[in-house]
C-alpha cells in the first residue's frame, strides 16, 4: 500500500524502514504536520500515517477521501484527533497502536514524581556549579503516601503496580474498573473522593468531549493542599491556566506535564532561536515546581519499534482485507 507519514522526524523513518522489510509497503516521509495547508501532499497516496497532533477534522478528511485515501493509520493510542463519524461517513478506516509500550509511559510518569519530590532537576543543576548546599532540595517520603490513579488501562494499571511498590495507598477512578488492579489490592472510588484524598494524582485516561479540563478549577479546590499533579496522558485534560492559579495560591504543590493542551504549535521542533509566543506555556514554565517535557513519555526504542510494527501490520491486514483488531469505530 502506498503510504504518506506526515510529522516523521529521523527516529520515525529508522524505526519504520527497518518494519517495513518485512511487509514491503511504499512509504513517504514527510516533517509537515497534516492540517488544511499540508493535506495535498497525500496525493497519490492509499493511506496516510499520522501522529498526535495531526490534525483529522471533517474538511481534513475530505480532501483526503477526494484524494483517494482510505485509510488513517494512527501511530499513537489516542484518537482524540480525529473526526471519526466524519471518517465513517466517507469511507476511511482508522486503525491505532493500542498498546505500544505501557511500560515507557508508566516508567516516564515515575520519573516526573521523584524528580518533582527529590529536585533532582535542580540539584544537577547547582552540583555542575560547585554548589552543594541542600537548602531548598528538601523532599519527602513516598511510602506511605496516598496516590489517585485516574484510568486504569495498561499505562495507569502499571502506575498503580509501581507506586504500591514504593509503599503507597492506591486509589483509582476509571469507569471500568480492571480486575488486575482490584485483585492487587486498588482501592476504587469516585473521582471526588480520589481527588480530596490523594496526596498524588496522575491522569492515565483518554481525551473525550466529556472530560476536557477535568482538571479545573473546582477539581483543584477539592484537592489536598500541596497536592503533586501528573499529567502524562492528553494536554486537554487539565485547564493549564486553573494549574497555574493552583501553583500561585500554593494549592498546588507540584506539576509534572508531559503534554499541554496548546502543545500542536510547540513540542517535537526546536524553538530554541525564537521568541515563544505562548504565554500561558511561558508562565508556567517559570515555577521551579514545575517540569515540563516535550511529550517524550513513549519515547523508548522499544515502544517506537513496537509502534511501527503494529503500524505496518495494522495497514497490512486492511490492504488485504482481514480483520483488523486495531480498527477504531465511530462509536468508541
Amino acid at each position: 500500500m502506498r503510504v504518506t507519514l506526515f510529522s516523521t522526524k529521523s527516529y520515525d523513518r529508522r524505526f519504520f524502514e527497518q518494519a517495513n522489510q518485512a511487509v514491503g509497503h511504499e512509504l513517504t516521509f514527510l516533517e509537515p504536520r497534516l492540517d488544511r495547508q499540508t493535506v495535498a501532499l497525500a496525493a497519490g497516496a492509499e493511506a496516510v500515517c499520522v501522529f498526535v497532533n495531526d490534525c483529522l477534522d471533517a474538511d481534513v478528511l475530505a480532501e483526503l477521501r477526494g484524494l483517494g485515501v482510505r485509510l488513517v493509520a494512527l501511530r499513537c493510542a489516542g484518537f482524540n484527533n480525529v473526526d471519526l463519524p466524519a471518517a465513517e461517513r466517507l469511507g476511511i478506516r482508522v486503525v491505532r497502536v493500542p498498546a505500544y509500550s505501557p511500560y515507557a509511559v508508566a516508567e516516564h510518569t515515575l520519573a516526573l514524581i521523584l524528580t518533582l519530590n527529590r529536585k533532582l532537576h535542580r540539584a544537577h543543576n547547582r552540583v555542575r556549579e560547585s554548589n552543594f548546599a541542600l537548602e531548598g532540595l528538601l523532599g519527602f517520603d513516598i511510602h506511605g503516601l496516598t496516590a489517585g490513579i485516574v484510568g486504569t488501562g495498561k499505562i495507569g494499571a502499571i502506575v498503580c503496580r509501581l507506586l504500591a511498590g514504593f509503599g503507597c495507598r492506591i486509589l483509582a477512578y476509571d469507569p471500568y474498573p480492571n480486575p488486575d488492579c482490584v485483585a492487587n489490592g486498588v482501592e476504587y472510588v469516585d473521582l471526588p473522593q480520589l481527588l480530596a484524598e490523594s496526596h498524588i494524582v496522575s491522569l492515565h485516561c483518554p481525551l473525550t468531549s466529556e472530560n476536557r479540563h477535568l482538571i479545573s478549577a473546582d477539581a483543584i479546590a477539592s484537592m489536598r493542599d500541596n497536592v503533586m499533579l501528573i499529567n502524562t496522558s492528553r494536554g486537554g485534560l487539565v485547564d493549564t491556566r486553573e494549574v497555574i492559579n493552583g501553583l500561585k495560591s500554593r494549592k498546588i504543590g507540584y506539576v509534572g506535564l508531559d503534554v499541554y493542551e496548546e502543545e500542536a504549535s510547540l513540542f517535537f521542533e526546536d524553538h530554541s532561536s525564537q521568541i515563544l509566543q505562548d504565554d500561558v506555556f511561558a508562565r508556567l514554565t517559570t515555577f521551579p515546581n514545575v517540569i515540563v517535557t516535550a511529550h517524550q513519555a513513549f519515547f523508548t526504542s522499544d515502544a517506537l519499534g513496537n509502534i511501527a510494527e503494529t503500524t505496518l501490520a495494522n495497514i497490512s491486514d486492511i490492504a488485504h482485507d482481514r480483520p483488523c483488531p486495531n480498527l477504531v469505530a465511530a462509536s468508541r
